[in-house]
């Protein structure tokens, strides 16, 4: 057995790890400093303080965990946070557990489609459908709430659309223009893939840096998107604009608003206005 450690295992993407942060904040509680988180390490190591280590999975040291034979070090627990219709993953795993394997459903069946999915009746947003699956663990779920970290400054994050469709990068230069023009301490944070020409913007492309970015407050402009869900959890009010998923099950933590881009278009004006409206409620309330 690995020294009494437990191996936690999370493949998903950036904006999953985030929603995850409520479930590592229950494990760290009820276990201790004995997680070692597995998965991308530039995404899980964004919530270092919840792990004894964090390790990639693109490492050689892990090939052992999906290899046919039950070689490679032994562990107190693993837990699983993903996907496994058929459990071929957990019946595998297991052998590698001392005691039962616990496994997280990532998101339920549906998720992402655009039709907002009920349970008992009601809408269940993806961190709860996740922290009310402790509870048959004998886990008591604990909802980490991001601490706000608002400010006059807004950041706009524009990007191209690879299996989403997006608001185009048109449409955030006309949102700068018009924020610009009204006095709004506005920059645009670049994506790896899309220049464009604004006059305040900045590249962070370390993500542990764009967290310290995020960390001096502000309003959040963008499509759905990882970026958003980081910015959330960061305490950034995010105001996120969807054009298919179900915003009611995927919308970022924190304080948020959403805006939802359909057939007919999402226009520079609405959002400009939407974002001054947001300003001038944080302002009143003395939020900064």
């Amino acid at each position: 057995m690995s020294d009494n450690k437990i191996l936690l295992i999370h493949l998903g993407g950036l904006g999953d790890v985030c929603l995850s942060e409520s479930i590592f904040n229950s494990l760290r509680k009820h276990f201790g400093n004995r997680l070692v988180g597995l998965g991308n390490r530039r995404f899980l190591e964004l919530f270092s303080e919840y792990f004894a280590s964090v390790e990639s999975i693109e490492s050689r040291k892990w090939l052992y965990l999906f290899s046919e034979k039950l070689t490679g070090p032994g562990w107190a627990k693993v837990i699983f946070i993903g996907k496994d219709r058929e459990t071929r993953l957990r019946s595998r795993w297991q052998g590698h557990s001392e005691e039962e394997i616990m496994f997280i459903d990532m998101y339920p069946e549906g998720a992402f489609g655009a039709r907002m999915i009920e349970t008992n009746g009601q809408k269940m947003h993806i961190e709860d459908y996740e922290l009310t699956q402790l509870r048959s663990y004998g886990i008591e779920p604990l909802k980490k709430k991001p601490v706000p970290s608002i400010s006059s400054r807004v950041i706009l994050y524009p990007e191209k659309g690879f299996t989403k469709e997006k608001w185009n990068p048109g449409n955030f230069l006309a949102l700068y223009a018009l924020l610009e023009a009204e006095g709004v301490d506005v920059t645009v944070l670049e994506s790896i893939d899309l220049k464009l020409n604004a006059g305040r913007k900045v590249f962070l492309q370390d993500l542990k840096e764009i967290q310290r970015f995020f960390a001096q407050g502000g309003i959040f402009v963008s499509n759905d998107s990882g970026m958003a869900h980081l910015a959330g959890a960061s305490g950034l009010f995010t105001v996120t604009i969807f054009s298919g998923f179900d915003p009611a099950i995927w919308h970022p933590r924190g304080d948020n608003l959403v805006l939802r881009s359909e057939a007919s278009g999402l226009s520079a004006h609405v959002v400009e206005k939407t974002v001054r409206e947001i300003l001038f409620r944080l302002h009143e309330s003395g939020t900064w």
